[in-house]
């Protein structure tokens, strides 16, 4: 299973996935599914997005930094919209480039910075930052509270975080904690709440908002693009999209039972 490989060997597979995603059929489900197509990995929809924009109070002084960027969604389009600067920090190259040539072609470019390095080493100074943002990262990371702590190291006192997380619901029987694990991102379980993580951190809990229900949905558009889509069969194979169909009807049955939640939180360096 995924959710027992080791943090390489989930690079490798998230790589490959951005690869996936590059795909011309890929964007136009993404599209569908998220309202952009930027060839992201994570579960951030473009209202969500603006959001992001809101809850760190972002304007053209601002300097974001989001950790797990991938291919920048949903970091180019809040640079975009807001006009702050933002850097970009992950480890898989290809996703990397991807971002770059969309920050190109969006013609921000000038205002992007992009960073190889991993969450849990984040190659920057203390306080470097006034603002930080990550998507869906935690739940793929199995150093939770090491990248939570050098997300506080390398934020300013007082400065603001806002992600949003895939987790394992709270009081859940073994056999259901089991079938989460099984089903949800690679490192899902987390030793603790992120509340308190995040205390434990340096950070103080803000805001916390459950987005289950939108997280639902996207699944639900993604498993009918998925199923309706020829020319993504033709480009992935049927066998390959059968697995893919097979392992989202998977995680839909799982939050339909309770067992996996998606929340968004926002903290306040202390």
């Amino acid at each position: 299973m995924i959710q027992r490989a080791d943090p390489d060997t989930c690079c490798e597979l998230f790589a490959e996935s951005y690869e996936i995603s590059n795909l011309p059929e890929m964007r136009e489900v993404e599209r569908d599914v998220l309202g952009c197509d930027y060839g992201g990995t994570s579960w951030t929809t473009k209202a969500q997005a603006e959001r992001i924009v809101d809850a760190l109070d972002l304007g053209p002084a601002a300097r974001l930094l989001d950790v797990g960027a991938g291919s920048g969604w949903p970091a180019l389009y809040v640079a975009e919209r807001c006009g702050c600067e933002v850097t970009l920090v992950d480890l898989p190259l290809s996703a990397l480039t991807m971002a770059q040539r969309r920050a190109r072609r969006d013609g921000i470019d000038s205002r992007v910075n992009i960073v190889a390095g991993r969450g849990d080493a984040l190659p920057f100074v203390d306080a470097s930052f006034a603002a930080i943002s990550h998507s869906d990262v935690l739940c793929c990371l199995p150093a939770k509270s090491a990248m939570l702590g050098e997300c506080r190291r390398v934020a300013v006192a007082g400065s603001d975080m806002h992600f949003s997380v895939i987790s394992v619901a709270p009081r859940l029987s073994a056999a259901g904690r089991r079938r989460a694990v099984d089903v949800g991102p690679p490192f899902v379980d987390s030793p603790q709440p992120y509340r308190e993580m995040l205390a434990g951190s340096g950070w103080r809990p803000v805001e916390r908002r459950d987005v289950t229900g939108e997280y639902r949905q996207s699944l639900g558009l993604l498993l009918r693009g998925l199923s309706r889509s020829r020319a993504l069969r033709d480009a992935l194979g049927k066998e390959a999209v059968t697995e893919a169909l097979r392992h989202r009807q998977d995680q839909v049955e799982a939050i339909d039972a309770g067992l996996l939640v998606r929340e968004v939180f926002l903290a306040t360096a202390v």
